[in-house]
């Protein structure tokens, strides 16, 4: 979609009563115009819109942390699965890690609420686990642990042995203290705190999805897809609405019977995907 496009679509939902916006992808800032959308859309905070927050793999992001604020951005997601540099290098094929790290110290530096997203992968990063609960040790931030989800492009489930409660259970044996948190209205996380740590823990069960009847999240891909929970695939595409010359009110319309439709669980937004003949997309096309 073109920036015009995404701002009308944004502009259409804070009018229908959606009050955060977040910006994600695969990577944010790979779109050049980001800064200017994002200057864009902020000015509707305080007129319908209260919130805007981005995730990014912060590969791109350091340099403009400090106008963040300006644009009234006051949290920031961080995907970062290991703090290890050579498993960070196999994971994501970059050598990179430390340009994270430094973006993460920007953030906070900057007063910016940081939550740092880890999809927990059997084989790959169970060991940094530990080390990440550590990092809230000395460090105001709060870590997600996520499990893995069936969205590499393929068409099989993941055999899921790292589920949510065997990763509460690794970080108790090690944090006796663990206690959980109550957690927000809507939160996808369950959240923890140990004691005499300056950041708290969640985890996310993505693919056990024992949150989905609390979920109120849309989903817009890039390509004007609307998601109206991450296992659902197909329906409503709003740039080829906008592009075959729909009104607001006609958008609207379509936008109210799609949500109305919602699956009532992942379970069976999967299921209905199934009988569709649709393979497991990738997250990259989905956003994080």
């Amino acid at each position: 979609m073109t920036t015009e496009e995404i701002l009308r679509i944004s502009q259409l939902l804070i009018k229908m009563g959606i009050e955060k916006i977040r910006i994600t992808g695969g990577e944010p800032f790979v779109r050049k115009d980001l800064m200017l959308f994002l200057e864009r859309l902020s000015s509707h905070l305080g007129n319908g819109l209260n919130e805007i927050t981005l995730t990014t793999n912060g590969l791109l992001t350091k340099p403009y942390v400090r106008e963040f604020k300006k644009l009234g951005v006051r949290s920031v997601n961080l995907s970062l699965d290991t703090l290890d540099k050579q498993r960070f290098k196999e994971i994501t094929r970059r050598d990179a890690l430390d340009d994270v790290l430094n973006t993460m110290e920007e953030l906070l530096s900057e007063g910016i609420i940081v939550k740092i997203n880890t999809v927990v992968m059997e084989g790959r990063n169970t060991q940094d686990i530990l080390p990440l609960v550590e990092l809230t040790k000395s460090s105001p931030v709060s870590v997600r642990f996520i499990e893995q989800m069936p969205f590499n492009g393929g068409t099989h489930d993941i055999s899921l042995s790292w589920n949510f409660s065997r990763i509460i259970e690794h970080i108790k044996q090690h944090y006796p203290g663990l206690t959980k948190m109550q957690d927000p209205i809507h939160s996808t996380a369950l959240n923890y705190h140990i004691q005499g740590h300056q950041g708290d823990i969640g985890v996310i069960a993505a693919y056990t999805r024992s949150f989905c009847g609390s979920c109120n999240r849309l989903r817009i891909t890039a390509e004007g897809g609307l998601r109206t929970c991450l296992y659902e695939s197909g329906g409503l595409n709003l740039k080829d609405l906008i592009r075959a010359g729909a009104t607001d009110q006609v958008i609207e319309q379509q936008l109210l019977r799609a949500v109305l439709k919602k699956p009532l669980d992942g379970w069976e937004a999967q299921k209905n995907q199934a009988k569709n003949s649709f393979g497991h997309p990738s997250m990259a096309t989905i956003g994080g």
